[in-house]
């Protein structure tokens, strides 16, 4: 493809704006500012930066007079921007985003199809499975170009492991709870200071749901299901649900593994303030970065995971948009792809890549890519108000998890799944997507 150019600089943020956005500038090899196609790429993972840049330096070659500028913020203040930028016809060229918040963008027309060749690249299923072009397609038509998917592994420290006696992960969900209790580290009133389990019990929203639907999922339930009708109905307030529920109540309140308050996630994974937690793959970078000297291992779930693909998707016209497509082809090359698990950790979408040199070299990636044939999988739904769902349903589990009144009582759990379930039920009604009974 060849990268016109225009008598004019395309931009969208002011300079100052840019700075504020982690605005990082590629540019590649330009004549002139003046004679520059300049896109732009967003992004909603900052670790996903060096990335696009290291794809911008690799067109060089072919393309000398494109500019790429990267602007990656936090995932949700992305979305909000994306929801702006889309309706004042003022959003990046790239957009990096999963299919469930896609969606919405594209009932509305608001991501064009992609050209003929970049269809035919998509769907080609030597590059992609039948999943990962879904992802990437609407109404059975490409819009985007897959590039990248979550999915989790459990993470743990192995020195703690050893320190409390444990040989090898937990292979089911009462051993999550048996193991956090022989990890937890305690002052001298019993109080833990180093958690067994770091369990998502506060910060952003929808990711608290989400890893509240991970651990369901083990237990065999799913916080919301498609129906033979086409159409979506929860089902939380049930057998599964009330068992994940009960174990966050009882590691938060019974066994005390746990505080609401106590640092979380993969940042007190890091500095040794958690033996265990679950996550994507990008907690692999993460360590090698900022504590390389950690020792800890990967393992699969008990179950199976959830898979989150992200796609790149274009806006716009004329020799940006050409360009814009260019830059996401070449960012889904091998030879970008394999950089981008090394070196930052996300899972690429497409097939047939050869991770054997990694895996040498960073075995915890291990989890991730080989895995049991009967491993499970599930996706958030590719529906309108999939966020405001897991929102709304987040805000019901922090209270739930605060709630010491809940320890022991599991109708009074109960009543919290069902008043979850309900609210759930009522706002895919509002928008025509309730399932029959």
């Amino acid at each position: 493809m060849t990268v016109h150019t225009r008598t004019s600089v395309f931009s969208i943020v002011s300079g100052a704006g840019r700075a504020a956005l982690l605005g990082t500038v590629f540019s590649a090899g330009l004549i002139g500012a003046a004679s520059a196609v300049d896109i732009t790429v967003w992004s909603g993972y900052p670790e996903m930066t060096p990335f696009y840049e290291h794809v911008a330096e690799g067109m060089k070659a072919e393309h000398p007079d494109l500019k790429v500028t990267v602007e990656a913020i936090a995932l949700r203040e992305h979305e909000k921007r994306i929801a702006l930028g889309l309706t004042s016809g003022e959003a990046a060229n790239v957009i990096e985003l999963g299919y469930s918040t896609a969606t919405r963008y594209l009932e509305n027309d608001l991501f064009p199809k992609a050209p003929d060749d970049i269809a035919a690249f998509v769907s080609d299923p030597a590059n992609y499975s039948e999943t990962f072009k879904n992802s990437a397609s609407y109404n059975g038509v490409v819009h985007g170009v897959p590039l990248f998917r979550g999915q989790s592994a459990i993470y743990y420290n192995t020195d703690m492991f050893k320190a409390a006696g444990l040989e090898a992960p937990p292979k089911d969900m009462a051993e999550m709870t048996a193991y956090a209790e022989k990890l937890t580290q305690r002052d001298a009133n019993g109080n833990p200071t180093v958690s067994g389990w770091s369990m998502r019990l506060s910060g952003g929203g929808q990711g608290i749901a989400e890893k509240f639907w991970i651990n369901m999922f083990q237990y065999g339930g799913n916080l919301v299901e498609q129906k033979a009708d086409g159409k979506w109905r929860s089902n939380i307030a049930n057998e599964a649900g009330l068992a994940t529920l009960r174990q966050y109540i009882e590691n938060v309140h019974g066994v005390k593994t746990v505080t609401i308050e106590m640092p979380a996630d993969a940042e007190a994974f890091e500095r040794g303030q958690t033996a265990m937690f679950i996550r994507e793959s990008w907690v692999i970078g993460d360590i090698a970065a900022k504590a390389p000297d950690l020792k800890y291992a990967t393992s699969t779930l008990p179950r199976g995971s959830i898979t989150a693909p992200v796609s790149l998707w274009i806006t716009g016209e004329g020799p940006e948009a050409e360009a814009a497509w260019a830059f996401a082809k070449a960012a889904n090359s091998p030879e970008n792809l394999v950089w981008l698990l090394d070196n930052v950790g996300w899972l690429p979408n497409r097939s047939g890549l050869d991770y054997t040199a990694i895996l040498e070299k960073k075995p915890a990636l291990g989890a991730f890519v080989n895995y049991p044939a009967d491993y499970a999988f599930f996706s958030l739904p590719a529906i309108g108000p999939v966020e405001e769902i897991l929102t709304r349903t987040a805000d019901r589990l922090t209270q739930a998890f605060a709630n010491p009144a809940l320890l022991g009582d599991d109708k009074a759990i109960m009543e919290v799944l069902t008043a979850t379930q309900d609210e759930i039920n009522a706002l895919l009604d509002r928008e025509g997507l309730l399932a029959a009974e």
